[in-house]
């Protein structure tokens, strides 16, 4: 019997490491744009402010700090985009620990299905994870200012 619920444990967290894939698959899809926003239009505008930083007539200290500043743009995207994302994976991550905690408690007492019951609420916590990112790269979208379809 131990043999046989290893086993299934197995196969469940295969299922479920399966599903973490279309999260992450997901995430790429709906975040791609949000990326690319900030990876090329904002990098692109800050190395341009940064090359008219370059006068010869300005001291070290001001170029440096010309610089600095041109940074900001990205530097503010790339934190809002990294808060965003590292608040979305603790939620799911606070869900899937719900299930692990309410698994525990079904094995501990000893419920039929407990596994399935698992998997099943697993699943759901995934699902309603991907139907999040949508929203969350809307909201993204919108703060960052991202036209949808820009070059």
């Amino acid at each position: 019997m131990d043999h046989l619920a290893a086993a299934e444990e197995q196969i469940a967290s295969q299922r479920l490491q399966q599903k973490l894939q279309e999260v992450n698959v997901a995430a790429q899809a709906h975040l791609a744009p949000v990326q690319d926003h900030v990876n090329f239009t904002l990098q692109k505008a800050y190395f341009k402010c940064a090359y008219e930083c370059f006068d010869r007539s300005r001291k070290q200290e001001e170029i440096t700090r010309c610089v600095e500043n041109c940074s900001i743009p990205v530097s503010n995207a790339q934190q809002k985009f990294d808060n965003e994302m590292a608040q979305f994976q603790e939620r799911l991550q606070r869900a899937l620990m719900v299930c692990q905690d309410k698994y525990e408690t079904a094995k501990m007492q000893k419920k039929p299905g407990a596994l399935n019951d698992m998997v099943s609420c697993a699943d759901q916590s995934i699902q309603d994870g991907i139907k999040m990112l949508p929203l969350l790269a809307d909201k993204l979208k919108a703060s960052l200012s991202v036209r949808d379809n820009s070059s």
